[in-house]
């Protein structure tokens, strides 16, 4: 089973299928910042920035397992 790999070109260079996913779980991470505050999500962890890293590698991988 082969896995048909689409790069992202940008003025002729090409950019790996992974830095897309993870420009887009950056996406996905800013977005859910504002909700994140509002429940409260930086009074449950005593190192509020480990805690948002681990969730953005937890999108990332996410979006790659569905890509």
């Amino acid at each position: 089973m082969t896995h048909d790999f689409h790069e992202l070109v940008i003025g002729g260079v090409m950019f790996a299928p992974l830095i897309t996913y993870a420009v887009a779980a950056l996406v996905v991470i800013l977005g859910l910042r504002p909700i994140l505050h509002l429940v409260g999500f930086a009074s449950i962890f005593s190192h509020v920035s480990i805690a948002e890293f681990s969730l953005y590698v937890v999108v990332l991988g996410g979006l790659v397992l569905l890509a």
